[in-house]
């Protein structure tokens, strides 16, 4: 799997911060604090890249993999004003020990960025079975996403093994939603969820991820 993103540097005093980009914007995905839960929206294309930068995630320990979404309009039908405020998304690997507190100085020293290509795994859709879920609920489990919010973005923090783990749900996604909604055009709701009784979660709340197919224009 091929990913086109852009690679910035930002400096803060003497550390300097990689951040990584998508290249092009995802302007039908959005995010939003539904204070108990997040309600991610998204279309098929939007879902297959934000698989890529989960399994970017997953292998670029020193980087911080950037989601900027929250400007984007919402799906038709969804999202009244007044039900949660909006969120950019922010992936990264525990061990790089990233102060949330900082980001809103890290982002507004983001340097102009250079283009890449990432060469990734083809994740097959079935991912998600091959995981021991026994050991996901085994106390010493670390394998386990964190979130915390600041500056209008979550930021999810996780080990490499976590990232591997859950990127099925947005294959999910981008492979079965479209099909779906054609097949029950009564329904109009196809969806998948990062939920607290998988295991992968410690410090986090609940995503509710459903596949969209109609946007404001």
């Amino acid at each position: 799997m091929k990913l086109q993103v852009v690679v910035h540097r930002a400096r803060l005093g003497a550390e300097e911060f990689r951040v990584v980009r998508p290249a092009r914007p995802l302007t039908r995905a959005l995010l939003v604090d539904r204070d108990r839960y997040l309600n991610a929206y998204l279309d098929q294309d939007a879902a297959r890249d934000i698989a890529g930068l989960w399994m970017l995630a997953a292998r670029s320990p020193r980087s911080l993999v950037h989601v900027p979404i929250r400007a984007n309009r919402p799906p038709d039908g969804a999202v009244p004003d007044g039900m949660g405020s909006r969120l950019d998304l922010v992936l990264l690997h525990h061990s790089l020990q990233f102060a949330p507190s900082r980001w809103k100085q890290v982002r507004g020293r983001i340097g102009p960025g250079r283009p890449q290509t990432a060469s990734l795994p083809v994740a097959e859709p079935d991912d998600l079975t091959r995981v021991d879920h026994a050991a996901r609920h085994h106390r010493e489990n670390r394998d386990l996403f964190h979130q915390h919010l600041h500056a209008e973005t979550l930021f999810m923090t996780g080990s490499a093994q976590v990232f591997r783990a859950t990127v099925g749900h947005f294959l999910d996604i981008a492979r079965k939603g479209p099909g779906y909604i054609e097949a029950h055009p009564g329904s109009q709701h196809f969806c998948t969820e990062l939920h607290s009784n998988d295991g992968t979660l410690g410090n986090a709340r609940e995503v509710h991820i459903e596949y969209c197919d109609q946007w404001a224009a």
